[in-house]
């Protein structure tokens, strides 16, 4: 008897009731994962559906009806318990496509600690000073040419180019270009264009003996990838690096640019300073195979300006 009173005081002890709901709640929490407010809880703000009903309005170009809002809310609500659920099974590990978007909504969302001050002029005539050559413009070259076919002339195009050329001296600017020489699909007058563009059509070996050519009279014979060439050079801009005033709104984009991604990189290496990165080695490569490059470690990314 007493045995059996024992017993019972003992069930009745507070501490036995804490102890036993306790055990039961952590096996709910390693089971199902219930008692969570975020695993369990889902809640729809009001600013969820304006947003909702704003990028359907964008969609469709009216407002949706009530019935129509109630889907959204339902499809909404079947996301978030696909979201959970997914992660809750793992499915967003090892996912690049994920991991991307998740690394691309962290660097949105920490814009709002990346100074965003407009700079003063003096900061963009100081940044255009260090960083010259990113605004710098080519030179540019206005010229005709008189094009000779390796395959028309075959054993005496040098002899030929020779001979046209002093013709084309003896005439002077007067001379028509396109009315000497062979068929180029190019035009045998090319109005002032940067360097870059005339190498994009005559090639680089073209564009880099044309800037050599002297103004103002016949020369050459240039080699292209079509054949010789006799030019003449009617006007040259030399390159250079524009005023802060004309190129003002370029310069503040990539200032700003480049302030940001700087401060991006700052922002990387000071929660870098919480982990732990350990980059294992490779495995050896095959015998006869290229050794394989190992893998860098994280650096420290410089500051921003």
């Amino acid at each position: 008897m007493s045995s059996t009173n024992s017993r019972s005081r003992w069930w009745r002890e507070p501490l036995v009731h804490f102890l036993v709901i306790g055990g039961l709640l952590f096996l709910a929490f390693d089971r199902w994962g219930v008692g969570s407010a975020g695993a369990s809880r889902i809640v729809i703000t009001p600013g969820q559906i304006d947003a909702l009903v704003a990028n359907f309005e964008r969609t469709w170009q009216r407002l949706p009806t009530e019935e129509e809002v109630r889907n959204l809310v339902q499809d909404q609500i079947r996301e978030e318990i696909a979201t959970r659920e997914a992660m809750s099974l793992g499915l967003d590990k090892d996912d690049t496509v994920i991991r991307r978007r998740l690394r691309q909504k962290f660097e949105f969302a920490a814009e709002d600690t990346i100074d965003a001050t407009p700079p003063t002029e003096a900061d963009l005539q100081r940044w255009l000073d260090a960083n010259p050559d990113a605004f710098r413009q080519d030179p540019e070259v206005a010229f005709s040419h008189v094009y000779l076919s390796p395959d028309a002339h075959r054993d005496t195009l040098a002899r030929d180019a020779d001979a046209l050329l002093a013709q084309l001296k003896a005439s002077g600017a007067t001379t028509a270009p396109a009315s000497m020489g062979d068929t180029l699909m190019l035009p045998a007058d090319v109005p002032r264009s940067a360097l870059t563009e005339v190498a994009r059509q005559f090639g680089d070996a073209f564009a880099t003996e044309l800037a050599k050519a002297p103004t103002g009279a016949w020369s050459g014979p240039i080699r292209s990838g079509y054949g010789l060439h006799l030019v003449f050079v009617s006007e040259r801009t030399p390159g250079r690096v524009p005023p802060l005033a004309e190129i003002l709104p370029v310069v503040s984009r990539e200032f700003t640019s480049d302030r940001r991604r700087r401060q991006l990189d700052a922002l990387y290496v000071r929660l870098l300073g919480n982990y732990t990165v350990v980059v294992e080695p490779r495995a050896p490569a095959a015998p006869g195979a290229p050794a394989p490059a190992s893998a860098p470690a994280p650096a420290p990314a410089e500051g921003p300006r």
